[in-house]
């Protein structure tokens, strides 16, 4: 076997980005937001740059970016983010009787840090009112840094996050309130409230939808991992359903974790 020098990880994962997902993950999906007394309510994404494969099933937007590296295989086209969100949205969801969120498009095409505002009342929840984006390269560079990842487990054959549902429009508002202390804190550097706001989304998922940490397929003990990372640090949140990746926030070292780097738009 003959090893290419000129190789670049780009060349074997795609050259686009991925995304990561904290606080408020769910409140994209209008089966969510329409119950949602105090509209809108927040999510926090995050554009990540592709320096590494992630694991599949996982929580970061594989199945958005493998439609995506099929329209755009040299990279995101230098439109409006709207328009080429719009456009992977309808590719990714043609045909299908329940369409995914808006959210993984919006992290994968929008740079820097997002918070996306959810109201059922426009365009029945599908795409957010609003969308908030930061690309201050210290806001990078601290989220960067206190953000810890650690691989856990893809999600199981036959397992369904969504064979329970619990949607208590109280719970709904913390969902979304979660989203918007997210970013608030990342905004004005806030370790404790950044933690505060991870734990509380993950107390609404298990009550919300509780298969997503409690699953007859599931083989890891989710629950009783994320109470030890939320006990020990700020704060603890897994990237997806089922799993996937934990996000733990500190400003202290995780040991096992490992960084990303967020994408940020160049001046």
């Amino acid at each position: 076997m003959t090893m290419n020098e000129n190789l670049g990880i780009m060349d074997v994962i795609g050259k686009l980005p991925y995304r990561i997902a904290l606080a408020g993950g769910w409140i994209d999906q209008p089966f969510a937001s329409r119950h949602n007394p105090s509209p809108p309510g927040s999510m926090v994404v995050v554009c990540v740059e592709p320096q590494f494969w992630f694991m599949e099933r996982a929580g970061i937007c594989i199945g958005t970016r493998k439609i995506a590296l099929k329209l755009w295989k040299e990279g995101l086209p230098d439109r409006d983010p709207a328009e080429l969100v719009q456009k992977l949205y309808a590719a990714e969801n043609e045909g299908k009787a329940e369409p995914s969120g808006s959210q993984d498009m919006i992290g994968l095409v929008y740079p820097g840090i997002s918070r996306l505002d959810y109201d059922f009342a426009h365009e029945g929840g599908i795409f957010p009112r609003h969308i908030e984006s930061n690309n201050d390269p210290e806001a990078a560079s601290w989220l960067e840094n206190v953000i810890h990842i650690l691989p856990v487990a893809q999600r199981p054959d036959g397992y369904d996050p969504l064979e329970k549902k619990n949607l208590q429009p109280d719970l709904i508002a913390r969902l979304g309130d979660s989203g918007k202390t997210c970013y608030d804190a990342i905004m004005v550097r806030d370790i404790k409230a950044l933690g505060e706001s991870m734990n509380e989304c993950m107390l609404c998922w298990e009550k919300i939808l509780p298969c997503t940490v409690h699953h007859h397929t599931l083989k890891v003990d989710l629950l009783s991992l994320l109470e030890y990372y939320q006990s020990n640090y700020p704060g603890a949140m897994y990237s997806g359903c089922g799993g996937g990746y934990l996000f733990v926030a500190s400003e202290t070292p995780v040991p096992g974790a490992f960084h990303i780097k967020v994408r940020i738009r160049q001046s």
